[in-house]
């Protein structure tokens, strides 16, 4: 039974804690685009990634080997 003196505010602190970082999260916008992740990621980007630079002396268009 003395135990319980122990649990419960353990509990209410880590049920707090919980409701804090949930306000925490709420007002600093982490709800607001809960769509657009999982969209975008079925759709192609129109840009192309840039290309490497080649260093001086090898060409990019002709193969290492030739």
């Amino acid at each position: 039974m003395s135990v319980l003196l122990y649990l419960i505010p353990i509990a209410l602190a880590l049920g707090l804690a919980g409701l804090v970082a949930f306000l925490w999260a709420l007002r600093n916008g982490q709800f607001e685009d809960l769509d657009g992740a999982g969209s975008r990621i079925l759709f192609d980007e129109e840009d192309q990634p840039a290309r490497k630079k080649a260093p001086e002396g090898k060409s990019e268009d002709k193969p290492e080997g030739h």
